[in-house]
């Protein structure tokens, strides 16, 4: 197991390099001059020169990207139009992301999984069917298409929610601050729902087609009895891989949300700051996007081996061969 966290860790360490280097990069290669774009027309090109030297944009690309990897492991990363430091933009925006992404994990999970078990228990009856093709549904409609439905319905019909914006004070006004997400969070949610639920059918239907499921319905258990006492662990290894990759997109879907509703998060932020190419914040946000779907595919892995024994086993008799 030890030799498995090493490989694994050093493999997270190598992505996380190569992610940096094509972020800057990709950066690089888009059209706009973050000098243009801070000095604005009629500006002369001695200005424009002395801006970029200001913002070390003269310097060689290796010199900039490790003076830009210094910076962030140092904390002092700064923002080209707001001049602050970029943590700290960061971390003032995740008190709206953060809630999002969490609150439509939350209740993606309590939704899809059981109608994704229901959908494979009952997969040739009328319920399994519906629940399948609600998914199907789901799948099909663009995630921000659900955010103007639920807008027209909710927020302009019915009058019940806004339609969009966070309260000025923010959790000062916590009634006000839920409200405001609620809409957002039920977006993201069914995006989530619609892939959770084939993934849980599916991880279901292997589970009740396995041999020792037939064995214990030999010995007197019903359908539901065998899948609770032998089929929730062997189950959950697929779908746990699947609740931590919704889980880091959890956050980048809410991120395109965001703008959907007006919210001053992590979206807001990326967005204006790639208008303005304030290359600093973007490169990252993007970076810390990257980070978080990298280190919970790493967790997922060590989270299965905890869950089922055979996979330990595996990477033992792999080393051993070895």
């Amino acid at each position: 197991m030890a030799r498995f966290i090493a490989v694994r860790l050093g493999s997270l360490i190598v992505s996380l390099v190569v992610a940096s280097i094509l972020i800057f990069a990709v950066l690089r290669l888009l059209p706009g001059d973050p000098g243009s774009a801070l000095l604005g027309p009629g500006t002369t090109v001695e200005q424009l020169e002395q801006l970029r030297n200001e913002l070390g944009m003269n310097k060689s690309l290796a010199s900039q990207y490790f003076d830009w990897i210094g910076s962030i492991f140092s904390g002092s990363t700064t923002a080209f139009i707001s001049k602050l430091p970029v943590s700290e933009l960061i971390v003032s925006k995740l008190n709206v992301t953060i809630p999002l992404s969490v609150g439509a994990f939350i209740l993606s999970v309590l939704v899809s999984v059981p109608l994704g078990v229901i959908a494979g228990v009952y997969r040739n009856s009328f319920v399994g069917v519906a629940v399948s093709a609600i998914s199907q549904l789901g799948l099909a409609i663009p995630v921000f298409w659900v955010g103007v439905i639920l807008v027209w319905v909710f927020a302009l019909n019915a009058g019940v929610l806004p339609a969009g914006g966070f309260p000025r004070q923010g959790w000062a006004e916590p009634g006000k601050a839920i409200e405001s997400l609620i809409l957002p969070v039920i977006t993201v949610a069914v995006a989530m729902s619609s892939v959770m639920v084939r993934y849980v059918r599916s991880a279901t239907l292997d589970v009740l087609d396995a041999d020792y499921i037939r064995t214990a319905r030999s010995l007197g258990y019903s359908r539901w009895g065998a899948l609770a006492r032998h089929g929730l662990r062997n189950g959950a290894v697929p779908v746990v891989a699947i609740l931590g990759i919704e889980l880091a997109t959890s956050l980048l879907g809410a991120v395109v949300i965001e703008n959907v509703f007006a919210l001053p998060g992590l979206g807001s932020l990326l967005l204006q700051s790639v208008v303005s190419r304030d290359f600093p914040v973007v490169q990252s946000l993007v970076l810390l996007l990257t980070a978080v779907v990298l280190i919970m595919n790493f967790l997922i892995d060590l989270l299965q081996r905890a869950i089922d024994p055979r996979l330990r086993l595996s990477s033992v008799s792999g080393g051993g061969q070895r």
